[in-house]
């Protein structure tokens, strides 16, 4: 294997567009895999490949007996972007979100293969953008891993390593009324008014914020009301996401806050997760949640880390890049990483 910087440009370059050609929307990951086994067969690797549902299947490959993983997700949000290279920057669906993860992993395995390392190992699982069923189904890859120090998940994040992620809530908000028709209003109640009024109030409640983990945030995804514009509402309701911090007090709030014909129901709590200081290594709340609190299982003592190049702040959006220089920068950081949890 090259291992001079032009070498390791060029190869970067030919490998983010060979990861980006398909389309790995969640549901298809596995349009992906052709071009995924050649890359990981050119490394030499062992590859085991676990189905999870039709069409979508996790890959773990292991060089040597593995004490760091490197992971991250072969799925992408909709639509589909057709990578471009613009000068030195990637833009398309996947660039840093998260075929610039896989690229800048694999980027750093080869440039420790090349210095004579092993123990090193690479994960990619599907629906992380979903519903995390590749990380559940990862865990049954525990036999394999028995000798890990850490596991380090690929996102977005600056090229800092995040200091942990927040929990997640969704909450369902109801209102019930009567309905009538819209020339007799008083002979209805309309449920509508009620939800919103609830909904200001939870608005109204200052929210905490956690040194580490950042602000408690939470945002009004649907609200539906109604059937018919000349019909009184007999039913409305909100579904909420709640980003949560350790102790988070949301839901008793909101319970507290409900009006009379109000009822709510908690669909999914994820906890918060903190992740450890690495020496040398720059550190930052991250504003979004990752498959790394159930794939840190994998781990026997649980060390983590999250951490990549690019930016959050442009995944998810038909904005989506990732510059070259950020490219190579994960490269090094992975390569860095690695070194320090290999005892080098």
């Amino acid at each position: 294997m090259n291992a001079t910087p032009a070498d390791l440009r060029s190869w970067l370059t030919g490998s983010l567009r060979r990861l980006c050609a398909q389309e790995t929307t969640s549901g298809r990951e596995d349009a992906g895999l052709p071009e995924l086994r050649k890359l990981l067969r050119e490394l030499g690797a062992t590859v085991v490949e676990q189905p999870v549902a039709e069409g979508r299947t996790n890959v773990l490959a292991t060089w040597g007996r593995p004490r760091v993983l490197f992971s991250t997700h072969l799925d992408t949000v909709p639509p589909h972007l057709p990578l471009r290279l613009e000068g030195e920057v990637f833009h398309g669906r996947g660039a840093c979100d998260a075929k610039g993860q896989v690229a800048a992993q694999l980027g750093a395995v080869r440039t420790l293969l090349a210095e004579g390392r092993e123990g090193l190992a690479w994960l990619g699982v599907v629906g992380e953008e979903t519903d995390s069923a590749g990380a559940t189904a990862a865990l049954g890859l525990a036999d394999r891993l028995r000798d890990l120090r850490v596991l380090i998940n690929g996102e977005p994040t600056d090229l800092k390593l995040a200091t942990g992620q927040r929990g997640a809530q969704h909450l369902h908000l109801r209102c019930v009324g009567r309905a009538a028709h819209s020339g007799s209003p008083e002979l209805g109640r309309d449920a509508a008014w009620p939800l919103l009024d609830w909904l200001q109030r939870l608005r109204d409640q200052a929210r905490p914020v956690d040194p580490a983990l950042g602000p408690e945030v939470w945002n009004l995804g649907i609200l539906h009301a109604g059937e018919a514009l000349n019909s009184i509402p007999a039913s409305a309701e909100a579904r909420l996401m709640i980003r949560t911090l350790p102790g988070s007090t949301f839901v008793d709030e909101a319970r507290r806050l409900a009006p009379p014909e109000g009822t709510l129901a908690l669909t999914l709590d994820e906890p918060p997760d903190r992740y450890p200081e690495i020496p040398g290594f720059e550190r930052a709340p991250m504003p979004f949640g990752s498959d790394a609190p159930t794939l840190r299982a994998l781990v026997p003592d649980r060390t983590v880390v999250l951490a990549g190049p690019g930016s959050i702040r442009v995944a998810h959006t038909l904005e989506e890049r990732l510059s070259l220089a950020d490219l190579e920068a994960g490269v090094e950081l992975n390569h860095r990483l690695a070194l320090h949890f290999l005892g080098d």
